[in-house]
């Protein structure tokens, strides 16, 4: 039984169309290399898959001559097949864009103050008026600029102003914090740790309990002296000697 022909139409199995792009592709360039040895034939081809990757062959030096010579022969057609109505044609459109080119520059050198000699009266008049407008224009836009650009420096100052009276309410709050608290200072010597004064005692005074000292060390202590504290007249002890 001889093989059965295969209904020409798109592969939706994604493996098998890959699998048939390979090997299809391969036979293709494989023809045409037999065609260009066999026959002697420029044999150009261009490939690209589904992914967009490019695969060639030419039987030339160079793809870009072929492609050329292809253009040449499809595009280049001979000079006498040109009719004499589209060459008119071709002239009287070129006529009318030089023409447009020389009137756009005319009307430039006239805006800049130039080649106003073989202007008329009216042709003057028209270009004032027409400079007078241009004149209006650029003001009227300079104007909306320095407007925008005060409104945008109003705006930043109020931000500033807010900024700052934002701070003085700050301030005010930590002064009003540091009166209602006076006996509260820190130190920063104390690592961290709070110290605070007591209200009668006066500044660089230093109290000391005779009781929590330690007794004294006296050099060349003698056995018959005897240091002892004796009450005072406010009830502290006091230093004295006995023999």
């Amino acid at each position: 039984m001889g093989r059965g022909r295969v209904e020409l139409k798109r592969i939706e199995n994604k493996i098998n169309r890959q699998v048939t792009f390979a090997k299809r592709r391969n036979g293709l360039m494989k023809k045409a290399f037999e065609l260009s040895v066999l026959c002697d034939a420029e044999v150009a081809l261009i490939v690209f898959s589904s992914r967009g990757k490019l695969y060639e062959f030419c039987s030339s030096s160079g793809m870009m001559k072929t492609i050329e010579r292809y253009q040449k022969c499809n595009y280049g057609a001979p000079e006498a097949t040109v009719s004499t109505k589209e060459i008119q044609s071709s002239y009287q459109e070129y006529m009318k864009l030089k023409a447009r080119v020389e009137s756009l520059q005319r009307s430039q050198r006239n805006l800049l103050g130039e080649d106003l000699g073989p202007l008329t009266g009216k042709e003057l008049e028209q270009l004032e008026r027409q400079l007078d407008m241009s004149l209006k224009q650029i003001r009227s836009t300079r104007t909306q600029c320095m407007l925008d650009q005060l409104s945008d420096l109003q705006r930043r100052e109020q931000m500033l102003s807010e900024a700052n009276k934002a701070l003085r309410r700050r301030l005010l709050q930590l002064d009003d914090g540091s009166q209602t608290n006076p006996h509260h200072s820190w130190d920063p010597n104390a690592h961290g740790v709070g110290y605070s004064r007591h209200p009668g005692q006066p500044q660089g005074e230093v109290i000391f309990d005779p009781l929590d000292c330690e007794p004294t060390l006296h050099i060349g202590y003698q056995p018959d002296q005897i240091t002892i504290a004796a009450p005072g007249p406010n009830g502290n002890y006091m230093q004295g000697w006995l023999p």
